[in-house]
């Protein structure tokens, strides 16, 4: 949760120990500022999934910007139907 509100990325370190350690799903949440931070976590750590908020709330990126960058650095997204 340090990375709350930085905007800098998620916490990798913090993601490969919890993912790690758990055999439950990972949720990595708390510091997100560009659609690239989701590739990152997802390419760097073992979570299963990963959210934000304050994007959104500050209108920095759309939710379909984010999984079109996903989609394109190979990462599958779900999309609503």
């Amino acid at each position: 949760m340090d990375m709350d509100g930085q905007c800098n990325g998620f916490d990798h370190a913090l993601m490969r120990t919890v993912s790690n350690a758990f055999k439950i799903p990972i949720i990595a949440s708390s510091g997100t500022g560009k659609e690239s931070h989701f590739a990152d976590v997802f390419t760097k750590t073992n979570v299963q999934a990963a959210l934000t908020t304050g994007m959104f709330h500050r209108k920095e990126a759309e939710i379909n910007a984010i999984k079109k960058y996903m989609e394109d650095s190979g990462i599958p997204a779900r999309r609503a139907h």
